[in-house]
Formats: structure tokens, sequence, C-alpha cells
């Protein structure tokens, strides 16, 4: 559908095309929007506290991480219209959507953003924001955040449920360490009700009340698939470099919740589920990375699959290697998969698989099926950099796949 704004005709079948401001604008504002960012949170925090309490992780702000998100997410959003106008960022969307489901995000707390965003707009440009400036950046965002509305009132419609109850409790039935870093808890359901499936490769938010009693939300792959009354999922201890603190969701997770304490998680949402049209799989992961692949692993077992399934995980040695023996143990009762390795230091395994390499991976040392679908998963430069020889290699972007958690989703072409 058509809109018009105050600056010009949107037009087009999705995204429309930006008017002239826009493009005349997007410079100076992507050149100060991470100063935008900052400013806009303080000034929504400081009138919306309650924002921190069970909606906004205060790690990512404190680190700065929720900043760069707001700000590469809008300046992406903007670059499409100015660009490509005929082209939705689908992709873009579709992942920001999913991670507020996750969070139960309403509609009502878009306009929260908007009035603080366009505050901030102002207030770092000053006599640049004009009345027509404000009015196509206004149009601008609401665009955007009206795309993600229906995208999210959809995504509830699908589950049943509300923004509001897409909670449920929990309670940890097994708390399991795997490596000195991490832990996997194993939660049972906490009343009658139909426990709604996960799909292989979607996550769950957990969320926890700190000391301070303020609640913070944290994403993380359920790592086997679902049994009706069961969920699993692992944590990283997040150990603070550079100065920054530790993770202290994943610190209360391993020091402070045991056997039979009860924990509140979303129902599952994510847009990177695994493809079962026939082709092959190829699985790439790094450290912790293998979650979501161990995930996808439990549910081919559980269905019987026979697709051909290639592992290809990175370490830093075979102790540090998070839930091993549950992956080695899948890929072996699979009909057609195996296994490569590549660790930094050690580089041996005691494991039945059908390669150890040392060093980072490379993967002109495997041969992967041709047509196959890749699955990335692990800290962001290691998913550039194998997303990259993959197209060096003439594999086509669209069958790639990859789950960025955190702030950094906006980055859905991990250019």
């Amino acid at each position: 559908m058509s809109r018009r704004g105050a600056t010009g005709t949107w037009s087009g079948p999705g995204v429309p095309a930006a008017p002239p401001v826009i493009a005349a604008t997007l410079p100076v504002v992507a050149d100060h929007i991470g100063e935008i960012a900052q400013r806009f949170y303080r000034h929504m925090f400081s009138a919306h506290p309650e924002l921190l309490d069970g909606v906004f992780n205060r790690g990512n702000q404190a680190h700065g991480h929720q900043q760069r998100a707001l700000a590469g997410s809008v300046a992406a959003f903007a670059t499409t219209l100015v660009e490509t106008p005929e082209r939705v960022p689908e992709q873009l969307l579709r992942r920001i959507a999913h991670k507020h489901a996750s969070l139960g995000i309403r509609p009502d707390q878009y306009q929260v953003v908007h009035d603080h965003l366009m505050w901030a707009i102002g207030d770092v440009l000053g006599d640049a924001v004009t009345e027509e400036v404000a009015a196509a950046w206004d149009e601008v965002y609401w665009l955007m955040a009206n795309a993600l509305i229906n995208q999210e009132r959809g995504l509830y419609s699908a589950r049943g449920v509300r923004p509001e109850t897409v909670w449920r409790d929990w309670r940890v039935e097994r708390k399991i360490k795997e490596t000195d870093d991490v832990v996997t808890f194993v939660v049972k359901r906490n009343d009658d009700r139909l426990v709604k499936t996960s799909l292989p490769g979607q996550y769950v938010t957990v969320r926890m009340r700190m000391p301070d009693g303020k609640l913070q939300p944290r994403q993380y792959s359920p790592t086997r698939a679902d049994d009706g009354e069961h969920r699993q999922f692992s944590v990283k201890r997040v150990r603070g470099e550079g100065g920054d603190p530790d993770g202290e969701m994943s610190a209360l997770l391993h020091d402070s919740v045991g056997v039979g304490d009860v924990l509140t998680l979303s129902l599952p949402y994510g847009d990177v589920v695994l493809d079962d049209s026939g082709r092959p799989v190829v699985f790439a992961s790094a450290g912790i990375g293998v979650s979501p692949m161990a995930g996808m692993l439990s549910h081919l077992v559980a269905a019987g699959s026979g697709l051909s399934i290639t592992l290809l995980h990175a370490d830093l040695d075979e102790a540090s290697f998070p839930l091993r023996r549950q992956v080695v143990n899948d890929v072996l009762a699979l009909r057609d998969a195996r296994m490569y390795l590549w660790y930094e230091k050690d580089v041996r395994s005691l494991e039945p698989v059908a390669g150890v390499f040392e060093g980072q991976m490379d993967l002109t040392a495997v041969d992967v099926p041709d047509d196959a679908l890749y699955y990335l998963c692990g800290p962001l430069p290691f998913m550039q950099a194998v997303r990259s020889r993959l197209i060096e290699r003439g594999v086509a972007p669209r069958d790639i796949q990859y789950e960025i958690f955190g702030p950094d989703l906006w980055q859905a072409d991990l250019d």
C-alpha cells in the first residue's frame, strides 16, 4: 500500500522509495547515529526506568552494544529505503520481530521509543533538523515500527499468546557441568499446560531477577529436542575482558541456580530454522555456538532423518568443546553424518570423528556436499570469515543461514 508523508510520495509494494530529504540527510544522521542512540537511551530510561526491568538487558547497555544495535538497525533500514527501495529488508525485520516476540514487546512501546528517538535526533543535530527533516525521519521510523508490529502480531497469534503471556515457569530438574565455563540446564514444565515445542534452531528467552530486584532477559538455544515435558539449554559463563564486568546473568545461572529452582522462559522464537527440504546440510560452529547445532542434530535424530549432515566445529581444545558427548552421539546415531574438528591447542581427539585439524577453521581442508545448506553460529568474526570463504567458493548467500545472539543481530548480512 502506498503512503504519503509530508516530504514526498512513498511508493512501492513493500518498503517504499525514500523521498529526497532522506537521501540527503542519511549521511549526517549515519555519522551521528551512535551519539543519537546513546542520548536516546539515557533520555528514555530516565523517563521510563521500568524498561530496564525485564525488557532491556542492562549488560548490553553498559557495554554500548544496545546503542550500536539501534544505530545499526535504523541506519540499515533507512539505507534500504534510499538504495534499494524495491527490496524490503525482510531478514533484518524478521530477526528483530522474533527477538521482540521472545521478550513480549507490546505495540504501545513503539510510541515510547519513537518519542525519545525523535528527541535525540533533534538534540544531537540541532538546527539541521528542520520540520521537513523531522517529518521524513518520523516516517522512516513508523515504516519500520509498523512492519515490526505487524510481524510480531502474527508471531503471537501463531502461538496463541499475547505479549504478556509468552512467559512460563519451569523447574530445574538437572544441572550438568559440560566444561569449566559451560553448564547445561534441564528444566521440566511446572504445570499441566501443553508445551509449545520449539522448531530446530530456535531460542528461548530466560528472564531472571537479579540481586537488586530487577528482571533481566537473555536468549539461549534449546540444545535438545523437546519431549513434551522438558526443555534443555546451555549457558557459558561470560568473563569480562578489557575492563568489562562479568556477565551477571551467566554468573547467576552458574553460581546461584540449582536443582529444584524455578526459571521463567519465553516461548521459542527465532527465524533460523532447519530446512528439511532434503538438501545436504553443513553446520559450522565455534565454542558455545554449537548450541543451536546440538538442538538441530537432536531434532534430526528424533525424526530418524536420513539427511546428509556435516558438522564442522572449532574450539580451544577437546576439553573446551561444550556438549561434546551429546553432539558426537547424535552424529553417530544419524545414518549419513560426519564431523570435523579444529583445535587451537592439543590437536587430538578421542572421539570417532572424520578429522581433526590445528588452528582456525579452514574449509579447504574438508570436502562438503554440493548444493548444501549452511548454518553458522559462533563469534561474529568467525561467522564473517566462514561466510566470506563460502561465498568465495561459489555458495549462494541465500544458502547460508546464521544465528547472531544479542544486540548484534541487526548485522543481518554480516558485512
